[in-house]
């Protein structure tokens, strides 16, 4: 962040100097200086399509491969693996039931159960181990 920061001030307070200069041909009606600082401009848009284009680009996340045995050997069935899903994106019981077509009180057993068979108490404890066993 502060890296950005930093970029970006210089940026502009290179974008100021331009404007001085700029202002400065116009007054000496000095040609040579306005192409020097339309080069200048050129070089600066690049770079700020250079690190808008850095900005965007996400780190490379690797995919994780789901160990289907934990799984079993932990006894959760297909249902309450939809609904740790569901967790894991950040669902509420509310949301998780319209979203599965369930009743929310179905929803909080399959909670429950998940949370015994993951020895959590909370839901993102559940998601953090979940995600330690690489069952998510």
């Amino acid at each position: 962040m502060k890296k950005t920061v930093l970029v970006f001030s210089l940026l502009i307070l290179a974008i100021l100097l331009l404007f001085q200069l700029s202002k400065y041909a116009l007054v000496s009606n000095n040609l040579q200086t306005e192409i020097v600082i339309a080069v200048i401009a050129i070089v600066f848009f690049f770079v700020g399509i250079f690190i808008h284009k850095k900005s965007l680009q996400k780190p490379g996340l690797l995919p994780i491969e789901i160990d289907y045995k934990k799984i079993e050997s932990l006894e959760i069935s297909k249902r309450e693996y939809e609904v740790l899903q569901k967790i894991a994106e950040g669902l509420s019981n509310r949301e998780i039931a319209d979203t599965l077509f369930l009743s929310e009180s179905t929803i909080k057993t399959h909670v429950s159960n998940l949370l015994v068979k993951l020895n959590a108490k909370r839901r993102t404890e559940a998601v953090q181990i979940a995600k330690s066993f690489q069952i998510i």
